[in-house]
């Protein structure tokens, strides 16, 4: 049997996820994680783990933690420690291999998924409290006689109002250019399934949106990144890599970009359609964060105006996150064969919330302005508790959105991550957003919640912070296998796409400090 590939650290350290989560020594709570893996087969025989040094600095705990869980698990026969070979999960028979199935390492989804207790969730960015249309919506709902249920390309109602609503922006619809389906997210996955295949190249910001790329990790595409900057995307690097590489496709975020909340200005946007077109590149372009402007002025066009352009939006981020209704906007015959996919997985989204989505697209300008004077007063009230609280820290105005992008003075956004996580909040690191390896000091933090939340929030960071910066070094923790490798375009490298992710952790609790670390247990001494 061929040795496994060595994990990632961020990799691991999100599949650790809450690992802290618990009282005793914190080398026993590692080792009790790690042998879960291994027993689950999440860390396969033969696969080599991080060095000592190198896990203990993303997870921000002392060498002796790490040195101490690996050895417990070694003394179990689970993992095998030679110098000069680093330490391996030791050989065991297993039954046939299953076929590979790629699972989220991203800390968006981790985060959702193991629901922390006593954690704020500031890595998650969604409206926390529907509005009052939505309720309303759903009580005066009349679902419609004679009809299956069954619609894979969305109910007529629904795709005639989002075609009316590409109208209003100046970009004339037809409804047969317009699939209905569940959240953007399975739009964005539809669209990977049919566009590419293992080898592919992928045009995309570093960073970018996790889910996109947890999506293009499955399809075994190769990222080409390009760098975002104060005012958005490289478009002159996009160009060339378009013109160079000619990418099976490219991914953006034209307008408040995630997570850097930069907004991709219309004539670099005009360019970058008009070369991806030339070039017969499909340009996907996410509108999930696209209606959310803080500015008073009239929307700039959408990329989709200045010629042939996949939209994706949803309704979860104006509306809310539970009311599961994306769509695709783009050529007739691509919506087709999109439809047709679809069908062989959930043969069409719920009626109900079909007819609900219809409604409220009828009123959004309101629905919409109730939550952009949300969105205001958090991103004011958040700007001003980090830096009452946390002065060293630079956040720049975000011009639109539900999230700022923040930069550390020193240390890495994993790491840092880790000791919030043990001060009950979590966090997104830039880092595992960025297929660059670049973001290392970043993080993204959303102003969703009550003020009172938002304080509480800040207050542990800072407290999160005063542990963390005295120990902190200037480098960042190294990110395998994702690099800034050159290719003679400016901002651009072609590093594969990484296993993103940082993994949930536990809300405060007593344990020792990171650097108390008790000698391991006796052979026999531990229950599995």
């Amino acid at each position: 049997m061929p040795l496994a590939p060595p994990p990632a650290t961020d990799d691991l350290v999100s599949r650790l996820g809450r690992w802290s989560a618990g009282r005793g020594p914190l080398y026993l709570l590692l080792a009790a994680r790690l042998r879960r893996l291994v027993d689950e087969g999440a860390l396969p025989p033969g696969s080599l783990l991080p060095p000592d040094r190198r896990l203990a600095k993303a997870l921000a705990v002392g060498r002796t933690t790490v040195v101490a869980a690996y050895d417990t698990l070694r003394q179990e026969g689970r993992l095998v420690r030679r110098q000069g070979s680093g330490t391996r999960v030791a050989r065991v028979a297993l039954a046939p291999e299953a076929p590979r199935v790629v699972e989220t390492s991203n800390p968006l989804f981790l985060h959702l998924l193991e629901a922390p207790d006593d954690v704020i969730l500031l890595s998650c960015a969604a409206p926390v409290e529907p509005p009052p249309e939505l309720a309303e919506a759903y009580r005066s709902l009349v679902l419609p006689g004679g009809d299956l249920g069954y619609h894979p390309a969305g109910l007529g109602v629904l795709r005639e109002a989002v075609a009316a609503r590409y109208a209003e922006r100046g970009v004339p619809t037809d409804p047969g250019q317009v699939l209905v389906t569940t959240g953007a997210q399975q739009g964005l996955a539809l669209l990977v399934r049919l566009l590419l295949a293992p080898g592919d190249g992928v045009l995309l910001e570093a960073p970018t949106y996790p889910g996109a790329l947890d999506l293009f990790r499955e399809a075994g595409a190769v990222p080409v990144p390009v760098a975002v900057g104060p005012d958005g995307l490289d478009v002159a690097a996009a160009v060339g890599v378009l013109e160079a590489r000619r990418p099976a496709l490219a991914y953006v975020v034209a307008r408040f970009q995630n997570p850097t909340g930069t907004e991709l200005p219309p004539l670099a946007g005009r360019r970058l359609v008009e070369a991806a077109n030339a070039c017969g590149v499909p340009l996907v372009d996410d509108e999930v964060l696209g209606d959310l402007g803080f500015g008073t002025a009239a929307d700039p066009p959408p990329l989709c105006a200045y010629g042939e352009v996949i939209s994706v939006g949803s309704l979860s981020k104006v509306v809310w996150g539970g009311l599961r209704i994306g769509w695709v906007r783009g050529p007739a015959p691509l919506i087709a064969r999109l439809a047709r996919l679809k069908a062989v997985h959930d043969l069409g989204c719920d009626v109900p919330s079909q007819l609900v989505a219809a409604r409220l697209l009828a009123g959004f300008g309101s629905v919409r302005a109730a939550r952009l004077d949300g969105l205001r007063a958090g991103h004011a009230f958040l700007r001003a508790e980090l830096a009452r609280w946390l002065p060293s820290w630079s956040c720049p105005p975000a011009v639109g959105g539900q999230t700022v992008w923040v930069r550390l003075p020193h240390g890495d956004g994993v790491s840092f991550a880790q000791v919030a996580l043990r001060h009950g909040v979590a966090v997104l690191p830039g880092a595992t957003a960025d297929a660059l390896g670049g973001s290392v000091r970043q993080l993204r933090l959303h102003f969703l919640l009550p003020p009172e939340v938002l304080a509480e929030a800040v207050r542990r960071l800072a407290a999160a912070w005063a542990e963390y910066a005295p120990t902190a070094g200037p480098g960042p923790v190294g990110l395998p296998g994702v690099g800034p490798a050159p290719v003679g375009l400016p901002g651009v490298g072609p590093g594969p796409v990484g296993l993103p992710g940082v993994g949930p952790g536990p809300g405060p609790h007593p344990h020792p400090e990171p650097d108390e670390c008790p000698a391991p247990p006796e052979p026999g001494a531990l229950t599995p």
